[in-house]
């Protein structure tokens, strides 16, 4: 379990993120929204060490994340930024094969090239793994690096805004590969997302945050509810039931 208690992160006066504590769910997808500023990439960087907190605690499997040697926390944590930038030229199947370094510390064998495939092709990038990544669409490198976490094995599995430049087929691609991976693969995956339709259609559980702190959270069909979803946008949203899924009519 990840357990984050009683984190704060102050920049320049400001409390991006405000006493925050909140129990990620083991073997489930838990969705992070609110609006732009409420701290969720910054809630979700702490949670992977990229960022140092202010104050609190961030418990992985019950040890302190600080006290996590490199190492071991790359084996069971992989994230994935918001914005990745590389300065130098890979292929895909470069790239992706970056996601087996802390095992093979550079030096791939039979086991990690099998990873290194099955990832390509979980992603359907086989035509595209000899080429370089600015050769790609933006919809392209994003399924390249995304390829790149699955190839890294860990447990738990934190992304920064997934679709990020991805058209509606990919983004349903992604979202059904990450909960092919949970349902199938136990993994524990943590998103941040702004699609609160993709968020209702394949979360178990959701953290809705708002100026630096939980709104609310709970299960999905709890938080996806007109109520709770004014207090975290202040919009009237309405909520209708469509296939047995909860959808938010936020366009009307």
């Amino acid at each position: 379990m990840v357990e984050v208690r009683n984190v704060t992160k102050q920049y320049g006066g400001v409390r991006v993120v405000d006493d925050v504590s909140l129990n990620i769910a083991k073997g489930k997808i838990t969705s992070f929204i609110g609006p732009n500023g409420a701290g969720k990439s910054t809630l979700l960087s702490m949670i992977t060490r990229l960022i140092s907190k202010d104050t609190g605690q961030v418990l992985i499997e019950g040890q302190e994340i600080e006290g996590w040697k490199n190492k071991d926390l790359s084996k069971k944590i992989s994230v994935l930024k918001q914005s990745n930038h590389i300065n130098i030229r890979l292929t895909v199947e470069d790239l992706v094969a970056f996601g087996r370094f802390p095992y093979s510390q550079g030096r791939l064998t039979a086991e990690d090239r099998q990873w290194i495939q099955e990832a390509i092709d979980y992603m359907e990038l086989a035509p595209f793994r000899k080429k370089y990544l600015d050769e790609l669409s933006g919809g392209q490198r994003q399924r390249a690096y995304i390829a790149m976490v699955i190839a890294q094995n860990t447990e738990y599995i934190l992304l920064d805004e997934p679709l990020n430049n991805l058209d509606m087929k990919h983004s349903v691609q992604i979202m059904k590969v990450l909960r092919k991976m949970v349902d199938e693969l136990g993994k524990t995956i943590v998103i941040v997302i702004h699609d609160i339709n993709f968020a209702s259609c394949y979360s178990d559980y959701i953290v809705a945050l708002k100026d630096g702190r939980v709104v609310q959270e709970g299960k999905t069909e709890d938080i996806i509810d007109t109520d709770v979803l004014q207090k975290v946008y202040d919009m009237h949203i309405p909520v209708q039931w469509i296939d047995g899924r909860k959808i938010c009519v936020y366009f009307a």
